[in-house]
């Protein structure tokens, strides 16, 4: 939050609708920039950090109210296999947060007058093995293993005091549950957010227990879904408002499908701002897109809200 008279996310959340952000690694890729490897956006907090406040600054500047850091592929374990060692890639994790912080400063400073917040994202254990995994969950890890792979990086981004974790693209309920036991204590509230495939996450579960772990946590401000297809929306709205009474969080893809041997997305866009209404209607108070909606269709989304 950048001013101290805003409102909490959680109060926004609670007043009415709130315009989330569009897919960093598009805009990204928009600007000339070569995300073809391992840590996709994420390799640029080391080599391009500017580059990456520049497209939080392009979507604060498209109507977003709230910047989703470029930390989904930011972790430890990650940042290690291309030889950064841990102090450093704590930094990195922290300077994430960073950097869409300037980007609200430099919006306010363009004379952006509404309330923006900054999300950072911990994305699922699949992102980090980058083999597409986060489409499929079942990773053979016990919860309490995936707990130990999460908390580190949340007590980090935690300490850098965003708004809000964006605990998000969650293919699998046992991973959901090692996020809700991880998030736990750290001072910090928190969306979570599936990836899923109709009425069930991608790895199979019914969307009401995947929902349901979070029901009991005091920190989850939104739950809801991310990276699907907008035809999976709706549905997926309804259950998350009747199984967990919390505002719901939707951002899907543009409709197209992810290759991941290929690193490339096939098929054609089926994300439309008429659909908004009816997901707000639906329970929806949190709303955006992930990979392939950029900031012409955050600013269409934010007039289809009348934010704009």
């Amino acid at each position: 939050m950048i001013s101290n008279t805003s409102p909490s996310l959680a109060d926004a959340l609670a007043a009415g609708t709130v315009v989330l952000d569009g897919g960093m690694s598009n805009q990204l890729e928009s600007a000339g920039y070569d995300l073809s490897d391992e840590l996709w956006s994420a390799r640029l907090l080391a080599e391009r950090p500017e580059a990456v406040a520049e497209a939080h600054l392009a979507y604060f500047r498209a109507g977003a109210d709230v910047a989703i850091t470029a930390g989904y592929q930011a972790t430890f374990e990650g940042f290690a296999r291309r030889g950064i060692g841990h102090d450093d890639a704590a930094r990195l994790l922290m300077l994430s947060v960073d950097l869409a912080r300037d980007a609200a400063r430099q919006a306010r400073d363009e004379g952006v007058e509404r309330p923006l917040w900054v999300a950072a994202s911990v994305g699922p254990y699949g992102a980090m093995l980058a083999d597409g995994s986060e489409y499929r969950g079942r990773y053979g890890l016990s919860v309490a293993e995936l707990e130990r792979f999460h908390r580190p990086r949340m007590e980090v981004l935690a300490a850098a005091a965003p708004d809000v974790l964006a605990l998000e693209t969650v293919p699998d309920a046992d991973e959901g549950a090692a996020l809700m036991r991880a998030v736990r204590g750290l001072g910090v509230p928190a969306w979570l957010s599936y990836t899923v495939d109709g009425r069930r996450t991608r790895a199979g579960q019914p969307l009401e227990e995947a929902f349901g772990l979070a029901a009991d946590v005091e920190e989850v401000i939104a739950v809801g879904v991310n990276c699907c297809a907008p035809d999976d929306v709706e549905p997926a709205v309804e259950i998350a408002a009747r199984v967990t009474g919390r505002p719901v969080v939707v951002y899907p893809n543009s409709g197209e499908t992810w290759d991941a041997e290929a690193r490339a997305w096939t098929g054609r866009t089926r994300f439309g701002a008429g659909q908004v209404g009816t997901w707000r209607d639906a329970g929806a108070r949190l709303i955006g897109g992930c990979c392939r909606v950029g900031p012409e269709a955050i600013t269409s989304i934010a007039r289809a809200l009348g934010r704009a």
